[in-house]
């Protein structure tokens, strides 16, 4: 007969207890944040408690609710939250800061004791079937200020009957841990996610954006960086400093004069620090210096020691873009961007007696240099966001002058001895293989950059004989890139609803234009790009193809192969297209391939070299369209300019005088002249204008803001980058009907007008209300 085990003590189970509670003690110092606690240990509290289930609450940075973090699957998870009242026993031990130890919560009597109001939800149960009888919940206290940091709960004693008393000792002793764990690393109690949380807590984007930013990044399978920069318009440095709070680690920004450490570099590829992540700095007081933007992975791959074993490591985290340059800065051809402009030139500079009528040869080294000089001009023009290179050289003994068109207006850069003007000249018509022999004819040709610097960018090379023997070479840098989404277009709220409407129709024709420079193409993209879906064919015709999205198939326009716009639009009425895009319409068998197209169930996009919507209209008819076939196909016409955009850094705000706002006003109503409603009563039409603006743009005492260029160090002159300005007019029936009958600009003007249609320079004016431009820069793009 076997011997029946002795009782056990509550001496040996106290002893056994906090035995255990110690060992749990240390796994949660271990930990480094609340999901860990919540997640991983929560079986071993059951264990130690001897109890079916656990759950922590941290309260809300509100301070109004407690929330938990609940298993619903294998990998799956939700928050649970609950208001701090009554409604619940954890919310109520979070309102009263009191431990409750029930024996049934399905007592109300019990429940009563503690308080009148308290019930328990026994909804999880009835959805679950799991019942619910003893509880243990505690609250978490900050040791120091007593403020609430959470709650604890255990639900039903395995042993039956309340929790015992070594529970309760036992519970208050692991709350102060909790607490301490709380005040030191997790302040305040927060579920960190990701390593651009602090983007959110700094207030630079909310949760939503950087939510929609990662979906984008998944979409598109792009770098979420990437997103940030481009979609949200997040600054680097703050990337940046981001990575630092989440590593721990400074913050490195680039440097485009970093001088190269050759000696550290010379066992590296520049494939394996790609792969890996990785670059080492300098070798100095603190260390060896390494840039990484996973500081943590590359720290415990122990892959940094095994290269240097005898150097003390520190890190320094980066983005992924400057990582980018600095590797391209170390290991790129473009070596000439180490060393400065000056510099640069300081190495090529020569006697006047050795300056001929600038053909001469140069020495080995200074071709090099001039190699170096080239690239530098490029990455120059690229960061600073240059749209245009122009290279002048002067003839005889004049110099070449290199300027850069910058937010639409050319700036100085640099100027050149004019004794490398042909060598300057030939080493542009090689990287973009050009005949150098001939200097007579225009040429154009490409350059794509990533053979010869470390920007993977192409640019556009037309080269223009000029008096004097000389050639001149414009550049443009291709905006090459993912499409701006059509609601960060800056079309304003009212035209981005109607050309939306216009642009979801199932075919039709709608045009976009303005001149060159004028953003059309990327205003196009944008449309392609919100009406780009799995289930719709897509075919573009350009020339050059900047902007590359999945899902289009787009044909680079080639001329001299015969392969014109006309010829690739008969083609693609062959390839069962749901929408074409053509670059340009410009001759009469292009504008009748489109109309045809549009009519027989396409929706087709085109862009015109016109100056305005109505304008549009004559344009065509006057290179022989059928009006009535015309009319039919037009969904609508998108006239727009870029102005220059104040600089958000240093613009000054002020309040306008009531003789400037008149002003504005006269302008703005100056277009609105010939419409039916301003000749029968303009003074009602000028207050219901100026009750508009007071409504969209006043403050609620009618005071209006708005805002003068200053200037600082990060803009030109108190401008920084540029916004659109736009005109649609819709084909609407009045407007189908003049065009049938070749009506005049003015009177499809006024009929576009009474539909609604703002002119460019109305777009402009309610630009400058909302503080984005000023009327200096409108009037400067607006011929009216």
């Amino acid at each position: 007969m076997n011997a029946v085990p002795a009782p056990r003590s509550e001496t040996d189970l106290r002893l056994e207890f906090f035995k255990k509670l110690q060992t749990v003690t240390t796994k949660i110092h271990a930990t480094s944040n609340l999901d860990e606690i919540m997640l991983d240990l929560g079986m071993e509290f059951c264990d130690l408690f001897n109890c079916d289930r656990f759950t922590l609450y941290a309260v809300t940075p509100e301070k109004d609710h407690i929330v938990s973090k609940v298993k619903t699957g294998l990998t799956s998870f939700r928050d649970l939250k609950l208001p701090i009242n009554a409604t619940s026993i954890a919310g109520w031990v979070a309102a009263t800061r009191m431990t409750a130890n029930i024996a049934d919560v399905y007592d109300d009597v019990e429940l009563r004791r503690l308080s009148p109001e308290l019930h328990f939800q026994r909804g999880v149960d009835q959805r679950t079937g799991y019942r619910t009888r003893e509880m243990l919940v505690a609250p978490l206290l900050a040791v120091q200020t007593g403020d609430l940091l959470g709650v604890i709960q255990f639900i039903n004693n395995r042993a039956g009957g309340p929790f015992s008393r070594i529970c309760l000792e036992g519970v208050k002793e692991l709350c102060e841990t909790l607490s301490v764990a709380f005040s030191q690393r997790m302040k305040p109690p927060q579920f960190v996610r990701t390593k651009y949380d602090a983007l959110v807590a700094d207030a630079v984007i909310s949760g939503p954006e950087l939510e929609l930013a990662q979906r984008s990044a998944r979409k598109k399978d792009l770098d979420i960086e990437d997103v940030l920069v481009n979609e949200f318009q997040v600054k680097p440095a703050a990337i940046g400093a981001a990575l630092a709070k989440f590593f721990n680690v400074p913050y490195e920004t680039f440097k485009p004069d970093r001088v190269k450490p050759v000696e550290l570099l010379k066992n590296l590829k520049e494939q394996y620090v790609e792969e890996n992540g990785w670059l080492p700095l300098e070798d100095g007081p603190q260390g060896l210096v390494v840039l990484t933007i996973d500081p943590e992975r590359v720290n415990s791959s122990r892959i940094v020691n095994q290269i240097f074993p005898k150097s003390r490591v520190t890190y320094r985290v980066t983005t992924n873009e400057e990582f980018r340059l600095t590797t391209g800065l170390f290991f790129g051809s473009a070596t000439g961007d180490l060393a400065s402009v000056g510099e640069l030139l300081s190495g090529m500079e020569v006697s006047e007696d050795d300056e001929g009528e600038g053909g001469g040869d140069v020495s080995e080294a200074v071709e090099n240099e001039l190699v170096k000089l080239v690239n530098k001009v490029i990455i120059d023009a690229y960061r600073q966001g240059v749209s245009d290179i122009h290279i002048e050289p002067l003839p005889g003994k004049g110099k070449t002058g290199i300027r850069f068109r910058k937010d639409g207006t050319l700036v100085p850069y640099i100027e050149i001895p004019g004794s490398y003007r042909s060598a300057l000249v030939a080493r542009i018509k090689i990287m973009c293989d050009l005949d150098i022999s001939e200097r007579r004819k225009p040429q154009d040709g490409k350059i794509k950059f990533k053979k010869f610097g470390p920007l993977d960018i192409e640019l556009r090379v037309a080269t223009i004989p000029s008096t004097g023997g000389v050639e001149d070479i414009v550049m443009r840098i291709l905006a090459a890139g993912e499409p701006i989404p059509l609601d960060k277009l800056g079309v304003l709220p009212f035209n981005l609803d109607r050309l939306k409407s216009a642009i979801e129709k199932p075919y039709g024709l709608f045009f976009v234009c303005g001149p060159t420079g004028s953003g059309k193409t990327t205003t196009l993209h944008s449309v392609l790009s919100y009406l780009n879906t799995p289930e719709t064919k897509i075919w573009t015709a350009e020339d050059p193809v900047e902007i590359t999205q999945k899902g289009l198939r787009q044909v680079q326009v080639n001329r001299k192969a015969g392969l014109d716009f006309a010829t690739v639009m008969r083609a693609f009425l062959r390839a069962d297209p749901d929408i074409i895009m053509v670059g340009e319409m410009r001759d009469k068998e292009t504008v009748s391939t489109g109309i045809e197209a549009s009519l027989t169930g396409h929706l087709v996009f085109a862009t015109l070299h016109t100056n305005s919507a109505p304008e549009s209209i004559v344009r065509l008819l006057d290179m022989g369209m059928d009006p009535f076939n015309f009319a039919d196909a037009l969904l609508g016409i998108l006239a727009q300019r870029l102005a220059k955009r104040l600089c958000s850094s240093c613009k000054q705000a002020y309040h306008p005088s009531d003789e400037e706002l008149q002003l504005l006003l006269a302008e703005y109503c100056e277009e609105l002249l010939n419409t039916d409603a301003f000749k029968r009563n303009p003074e009602a039409e000028k207050a219901k204008v100026l009750g508009g603006w007071k409504q969209r743009y006043a403050d609620s005492n009618g005071v209006f803001t708005m805002y003068r260029a200053v200037g600082c160090n990060e803009c030109t002159k108190g401008y920084r980058g540029r916004v659109g300005l736009h005109e649609l007019m819709l084909g609407s029936d009045k407007v189908k009907k003049l065009l049938t009958e070749h009506a005049r600009v003015a009177q499809l003007l006024a009929a576009a007008l009474e539909d609604e249609m703002m002119t460019l320079k109305m777009d402009g004016i309610e630009k400058v209300l909302s503080g984005i431009t000023d009327i200096k820069m409108v009037r400067a793009v607006c011929i009216k």
